[in-house]
């Protein structure tokens, strides 16, 4: 099956060897973003809503570079650093999926860097692609 890594203008190295999102049959699956500026710093340090609207417009890129829309997503991975921000990220997240919701879990971990208070996966499926 052939796929297509998905890069949106302006996106910058990633710190691991991976890609901002791949394209397969139809469905774009988004790595886990985190609240990253261009330089890989984590933005708005210790605002759990800030940084949830800021991985879910970085997904969001992803996405419609792919040819998609936020209605597409399907599934979500969401990865919190500490309960207390669940209200706030939830509050954000039903902004950007205001009709049917896609599935989700949502737990509770560590994340590679210490001030990031959330990390977002994502799939969606945009329908096959004319070649």
């Amino acid at each position: 099956m052939p796929k297509s890594v998905i890069i949106p203008p302006g996106t910058t190295t990633p710190i691991a060897p991976f890609v901002p999102g791949t394209l397969a049959d139809g469905v774009v699956y988004v790595s886990g973003t985190l609240p990253f500026d261009e330089n890989n710093n984590v933005v708005h340090v210790g605002d759990a809503a800030a940084q949830t609207r800021h991985v879910l417009e970085t997904i969001k890129k992803v996405i419609e570079t792919a040819g998609g829309s936020m209605e597409d997503v399907t599934f979500n991975s969401i990865f919190l650093t500490d309960w207390t921000n669940y209200a706030a990220v939830n509050q954000v997240y039903a902004d950007y999926f205001p009709g049917e919701k896609p599935a989700r879990f949502c737990i509770q971990c560590g994340l590679v860097k210490p001030d990031a208070l959330i990390e977002i996966a994502s799939i969606a499926h945009i329908g096959k692609q004319e070649a």
